[in-house]
């Protein structure tokens, strides 16, 4: 019964993964560029980001760069290119919250992540209804486990912004790492509804805490619904379906996605464990009778 439900949902998601084309970005050198709310990737010195595959039909696209105003552009179905103008900015608030996601993302220890924390509040305190700063202080506490002030900042986010999808999926991932499985769960399918189905951050939670109660087959499902909406932008997911499979004590299928990782990351900082069992892996599967 599980394979019919898992071919179903297969064949659900085959016109979005195969209904695809190419997409070329231009706006400023080191711009974020997110489609639908999902990010894609950053623009090269030029000032250009190819981004492989992008679904048919309509879409937004959204762009930040350091100094200038945030821009979001509608996508027409069947362009190829896109050319996003961004215009400086002087909003004080703003500038902050640039820096502090900067600096989040370059931290790598507590006193650089308080550093963050620190550029989010005076974000905060410049423009105090400001949601997308009150999620990446939440971001920023969650990492250094102050969970009671993560949550005041998610809800403090939700006051300016009730429906907020990010903001759902950050405050799943919170209750996960307090170990609330059935609280995070709730939390990442509202963040889902939230996005009218599409939040990869929130399919990735509710894999996890999948993961957490040892159903490695749901996990996965959750998993591949992640990818069939971040298009391979992502490889570390099929390490995470490797690692599922390798649970369940399916080689064939845990070869295959790591190979997909490898073919995606070859220099991932996954890379060398990965071919360390990848012939172990083969032995196994090719070991293993095969059912027509």
């Amino acid at each position: 019964m599980k394979l019919v439900v898992f071919a179903v949902l297969l064949f659900s998601i085959a016109p979005v993964i195969h209904a695809q084309t190419a997409l070329t970005i231009t706006s400023e050198p080191n711009a974020i560029v997110w489609i639908d709310e999902i990010r894609r990737g950053t623009t090269d010195a030029s000032g250009k980001l190819s981004i492989a595959k992008v679904s048919a039909g309509r879409h937004s696209v959204r762009v930040r760069a350091n100094g200038f105003k945030e821009s979001v552009t509608p996508l027409l179905p069947g362009r190829r290119a896109l050319d996003v103008k961004l215009v400086r900015t002087t909003d004080q608030a703003e500038l902050l919250f640039q820096e502090a996601e900067t600096a989040r993302e370059k931290a790598r220890d507590d006193p650089s992540m308080q550093k963050a924390a620190d550029l989010y509040r005076q974000a905060i305190k410049a423009r105090p209804a400001y949601p997308a700063a009150q999620v990446g202080l939440a971001r920023v506490l969650m990492d250094l486990n102050e969970f009671k002030d993560a949550h005041a900042a998610i809800d403090a986010a939700r006051r300016t912004r009730p429906a907020y999808a990010e903001a759902s999926a950050v405050e799943g991932r919170l209750y996960r790492e307090e170990a609330f499985g059935d609280d995070a769960i709730r939390s990442f399918r509202r963040a889902i509804r939230e996005g009218g189905g599409v939040q990869p951050e929130a399919y990735v939670g509710i894999a996890r805490v999948y993961e957490d109660k040892g159903q490695f087959a749901e996990a996965i499902v959750e998993f591949k619904k992640a990818l069939a909406q971040l298009s391979d932008s992502e490889p570390v997911i099929y390490q995470m379906i490797g690692a599922a499979y390798e649970k369940m004590e399916k080689p064939k299928e845990a070869v295959a996605a790591y190979e997909k990782y490898l073919q995606l990351a070859p220099n991932g900082s996954y890379a060398a464990a990965i071919r360390s069992i990848l012939d172990q892996l083969k032995r196994e599967a090719a070991g293993e009778q095969i059912i027509p």
